[in-house]
């Protein structure tokens, strides 16, 4: 049986496929910057943070897209937040 399940894996991992995003986070010490939470909802990042500089349109399936602010940038899928990134000076 498990035999079975190793082949069937080995089969099937040539089909799996994912995008890797690779970011810098680095912040010195004294320069925090404070970003939306996770699970925080478009309507209260912009009650918050204000509009964004830029929006960039969802893409990808789920659909993610980006707000783009002066110092970070905040990544929705949906409605909501999945992550936010500060911007390197």
């Amino acid at each position: 049986m498990k035999t079975r399940l190793l082949a069937l894996c080995l089969l099937l991992a040539p089909l799996a496929n994912a995008e890797v995003l690779a970011v810098d986070t680095t912040v010195a010490a004294g320069d925090a910057v404070q970003t939306p939470p996770r699970g925080a909802t478009q309507a209260s990042v912009t009650s918050r943070y204000g509009e964004p500089r830029q929006r960039v349109a969802a893409v990808g399936q789920p659909p993610i897209s980006r707000w783009v602010y002066d110092s970070f940038t905040v990544y929705f899928e949906g409605d909501h937040v999945v992550h936010a990134v500060v911007t390197s000076k």
